[in-house]
Parts: structure tokens; C-alpha cells; sequence
């Protein structure tokens, strides 16, 4: 367990590193952001085959980044709107 937080801290980050525009949100919700885009891109790879949903694996990893920046850029626009 600690070792998928820390994997989901790590996706989180670079989530923030391909999401453009400054960033608003605090590490806490970049972690839980992370931890969210590991489960989806681990159950992707889980229903391609290529691994379990809490194995380390290329395909998982992709998704979880992706599944992240999509994540973090959501949650970026929704806390820009509630601002204005």
C-alpha cells in the first residue's frame, strides 16, 4: 500500500508537469489526483491483460499519467471557475 501511494505521488507530479497553466491545487489533492489516474490506468491494463490493476507495468503506467493529466486538468478548471 504505501508503495501505490507512493507511485500515485510520482503520477501525480508528472500529471502536474504535462498539465500547462499555472496550478492551483495543493500536493494533498495532486497525491489523491495520482492515486486516482494509478486505479483507472491499473484497471486498464488489468482489462487489455498486460497485468494485474496493482502491478507495475509500462501500459498501466501510460494510462495512470494520462488518466492523471486529464484529472489534474479537470480538477485546475473547476477550482479556476469557482474562483471567478
Amino acid at each position: 500500500m504505501f508503495g501505490f501511494i507512493i507511485a500515485g505521488l510520482i503520477i501525480g507530479a508528472l500529471a502536474r508537469l504535462f498539465t500547462p497553466g499555472k496550478q492551483r491545487l495543493g500536493l494533498l489533492a495532486t497525491l489523491l489526483l495520482g492515486l486516482a489516474g494509478s486505479v483507472i490506468g491499473g484497471t486498464i491494463a488489468n482489462l487489455l491483460g498486460t497485468g494485474g490493476i496493482f502491478e507495475l507495468n509500462i501500459l498501466g503506467f501510460i494510462a495512470a499519467v494520462i488518466a492523471s493529466v486529464l484529472l489534474v486538468g479537470t480538477a485546475e478548471k473547476l477550482s479556476a471557475r469557482n474562483k471567478s
